[in-house]
């Protein structure tokens, strides 16, 4: 029975990681698929891991129809058995209706991999109509990780290092591993980039940029970065030491 499976989970989880892995996977058993993405860090038409992998996909715009994609191919005599849709998020809801009636009524199987929500908490209208209609949704098992060390769950958004609540909710960035702004577009000459947070940091508003300032002006945090460390079991695991 085909499925409609949605992957999901924050940035810096290894989406397009798996992506590419299991596109690799069903062509190497001679499986036929089509590969999807928009708006993807490295441009147009790819999908690209943080890894270094990266092959070519169909870009996704407004005016896609996945439904139209399957049955033009599979008219032309190609074989279409599965897609692989990543940023999945930046879908509308009407091609992921589109994509449930693949599933259905063709029998081609959909993986669809997206971050759940954006950097004010909220659920992409893509990734809710993920939720809503998929077979099987899966929070992917690689930890994406907080400053701190502890798990990250929240993409938060930074403009000149700075972490913001407000913007359009598509502004295409990527999140750079030393907590610095990166370049994007959408904010002017700002520098806007993202960064994954543990809850406590994300409602407090602390990035790795805010920490390391306060580290180096020899100021408090406004709490004690031990409590956010500390992991219920006695022991305090391993996290970046900030004087202070």
């Amino acid at each position: 029975m085909a499925e409609l499976i949605f992957f999901s989970g924050t940035m810096d989880c290894g989406k397009s990681t798996l992506a590419l892995q299991m596109d690799y996977n069903h062509r190497a058993r001679g499986r036929g698929g089509v590969r999807f993405s928009r708006n993807d860090r490295a441009g147009g038409s790819r999908i690209s891991s943080r890894l270094g992998l990266e092959t070519d996909a169909v870009e996704v715009a407004d005016s896609t129809d996945f439904w139209d994609e399957v049955v033009h191919r599979r008219t032309k005599g190609l074989r279409v058995d599965y897609l692989i849709c990543d940023e999945a998020q930046f879908y509308t809801p009407a091609q992921v209706e589109q994509l449930a009636r693949v599933v259905d009524e063709i029998g081609v199987d959909v993986f669809a991999f997206g971050i759940t929500a954006d950097f004010r908490t909220r659920l992409f209208p893509g990734s809710q109509r993920l939720i809503e209609l998929a077979d099987r949704v899966q929070v992917l098992q690689v930890e994406a990780l907080c400053w701190c060390g502890r798990r990250a769950t929240h993409n938060a958004r930074t403009v000149d290092g700075v972490m913001v609540m407000e913007g359009a909710q598509m502004v295409v960035g990527d999140v750079d591993m030393a907590g610095d702004s990166l370049a994007a577009g959408g904010e002017g000459h700002r520098a806007v980039g993202y960064e994954t947070l543990c809850r406590r940091h994300y409602m407090r508003r602390v990035t790795a940029h805010g920490a390391n300032i306060m580290a180096q002006q020899d100021q408090l945090l406004p709490f004690e970065v031990e409590a956010c460390l500390w992991d219920g079991s006695g022991q305090q695991p391993q996290g970046p030491a900030l004087d202070g």
